[in-house]
């Protein structure tokens, strides 16, 4: 349970650092801490569920590309987080079109890994 709540809690500080670096991507001022808690369950959710079952589908793309086509799968899992969040739950959180996903998902990825390396598993000490 810990290590959900660990994970979860990752996930929000990194989608809050997408909507303060990425132009395009914004949130309800007046609610935004739910905003993005909720879109950051929403995109863990998302990316157990759905990103295995895209990588598979593209798999001949992703070899293709090297590997790069996996961002575009990332983006496009943020984005509809970002959708199912704003239109299901009415929370404000906004991406507005695929660039700011595209760099939404480059940054969530990106303090995801840092964060997650500065905080270990409990399992790991």
């Amino acid at each position: 349970m810990w290590q959900i709540l660990v994970r979860w809690l990752i996930s929000s500080l990194a989608v809050a650092a997408a909507a303060f670096l990425v132009p395009g991507i914004s949130h309800d001022g007046s609610s935004a801490l739910v905003a993005i808690v909720v879109t950051a369950a929403i995109l863990g959710l998302l990316n157990a569920v759905l990103r295995p079952i895209l990588r598979f589908l593209s798999c001949g793309l992703i070899v293709a590309t090297l590997g790069f086509f996996l961002l575009v799968v990332n983006a496009f899992v943020f984005w509809l987080s970002a959708q199912v969040s704003e239109n299901w739950f009415h929370t404000g959180f906004r991406v507005d079109g695929f660039w700011p996903a595209f760099w939404g998902a480059i940054v969530i990825s990106l303090v995801s890994f840092v964060l997650s390396m500065i905080i270990k598993d409990r399992d790991e000490e």
